[in-house]
């Protein structure tokens, strides 16, 4: 009996690394499909700030589209002509991008 029990402690142990396996691979699963494509967009979010021009067409992330009038770079900020008399001052990072007028018209389809 004595034997048995000194048999049964003597297993073979899986190997440590075997075991973390599984967590490496959904550590590599996440950066591809989480981590690395926010990273690219930040990055051409900033050179898309750091690109920005006077009479440059801009929409906010608060839905605001106007076209540049100045840029203030001690400031930070933009100053946004939105109409004709109605010019706004917003941080620069505020911009989600250029606006483009589409090019959907109201014809029917036929």
């Amino acid at each position: 009996m004595f034997y048995v029990l000194l048999q049964a402690g003597s297993a073979d142990q899986p190997n440590p690394f075997i075991s973390f396996l599984p967590f490496v691979f959904l550590i590599l699963i996440l950066y591809f499909l989480i981590i690395r494509p926010q990273q690219k967009r930040q990055k051409d979010h900033q050179r898309l700030l750091g690109d920005l021009k006077i009479n440059d067409m801009v929409i906010t992330s608060g839905g605001i589209i106007g076209k540049i009038a100045n840029i203030k770079k001690e400031k930070d900020t933009v100053i946004l002509k939105v109409d004709d008399n109605t010019k706004i001052e917003v941080r620069r990072i505020a911009i989600a991008g250029l606006w483009q007028e589409s090019s959907v018209t109201n014809e029917p389809v036929k």
